[in-house]
């Protein structure tokens, strides 16, 4: 079986059952759903491809998981169903694979973007500081103002980890830089709210910010249509996007995107179960291991000079050499 290249850093791992024949891939996204045009739709699009060029059951199902309260009942048909593997796809997931994994300790499970340290759970998480950091030294060095903003989606601590990369990464360029930072909420709504953040985005706007962050899921979509409507006055305003390549959303206003590689996150555990090689454990991806980039595509060529990005890849590989001690 071929492989994508794979060099995650692991802990704990657990091998796990057998190889199957035409294995049943079954994922729950999260309420955002597939077309949010971020997390949930990279690891949709990964799913899509494996249907297509894998020899996965066409029985393979995805669900959208719209209320909290039905996740433990969609897991527990899954696993009547016979899934060979559950995906769960987000941390407003997580609790639920926590709280029911133990009682089906024979069922594969994969969580991406969080934390579970079951012997049935593959965790999937991304150094989301090091794609932060590195998008605030972007900012950083393509402001005309000398001041930038963020806009979270949920108040949790994976988002103020963000926010703390993101401000780092600014003053690495300019240490004098202001950098602007707001919440969409604290309930899971933060996350499909794209009004409160276009909001929250023109506010920014507004004190001279002229380049938004966003790590807001779905609510992102907001700080786009923000940027392009301030944008109609003298001074350009631009976004970044999250999560996935979004340049395309809005050319020439989107700055760059941070890219989290789901779709092959999703497809190497797929193929790890294929080729009867499927561990459990904390499955690391990051800039070192091209699990983490930067966006530069013919959607935002025109809006950086060849001097502008060599600056960029010389603090990506500064980053990779230090890890964690750039970034604090």
């Amino acid at each position: 079986m071929k492989k994508f290249f794979v060099s995650c850093v692991l802990t704990s791992i657990v091998p796990i059952a057998m190889a199957e024949t035409n294995p049943k891939i079954c994922m729950i996204l999260d309420k955002a759903g597939k077309d949010d045009q971020s997390f949930n739709q990279e690891a949709y699009n990964g799913f899509q491809k494996a249907l297509k060029t894998l020899p996965i059951s066409k029985d393979s199902k995805v669900i959208e998981a719209k209320e909290e309260s039905h996740l433990k009942q969609i897991i527990r048909t899954f696993v009547n169903n016979k899934c060979s593997i559950i995906f769960s796809v987000g941390i407003n997931n997580a609790d639920a694979i926590k709280n029911l994994a133990p009682s089906f300790p024979k069922q594969k499970f994969a969580v991406i973007d969080t934390k579970v340290t079951h012997e049935n759970v593959r965790s999937i998480v991304f150094q989301d500081e090091q794609g932060a950091f590195l998008m605030g030294a972007i900012a950083a060095i393509k402001t005309k103002t000398g001041k930038i903003g963020m806009i979270g989606g949920m108040n949790i601590p994976l988002i103020q980890k963000f926010e703390k990369a993101y401000i780092a990464g600014a003053k690495k360029i300019n240490p004098k830089i202001e950098v602007m930072t707001g919440y969409v909420g604290v309930s899971v709504e933060a996350w499909n709210n794209p009004t409160k953040a276009q909001e929250l985005a023109l506010n920014q706007y507004a004190q001279g910010v002229d380049i938004i962050f966003h790590a807001a899921g779905g609510s992102g979509l907001g700080v786009f249509n923000a940027a392009e409507q301030a944008s109609i006055k003298k001074t350009k305003k631009y976004a970044i996007g999250c999560d996935s390549n979004q340049n395309w959303i809005k050319p020439g206003i989107i700055l760059t995107s941070l890219i989290k590689d789901i779709d092959k996150s999703v497809m190497d555990t797929i193929y790890s179960i294929l080729d009867n090689n499927f561990t459990t454990g904390v499955y690391t991806y990051n800039l070192e291991n091209k699990g983490i980039n930067w966006a530069y595509d013919k959607y935002n060529e025109s809006l950086f000079t060849k001097e502008e990005i060599q600056k960029i890849n010389l603090i990506k590989k500064e980053i990779i050499e230090l890890k964690q001690e750039t970034i604090n």
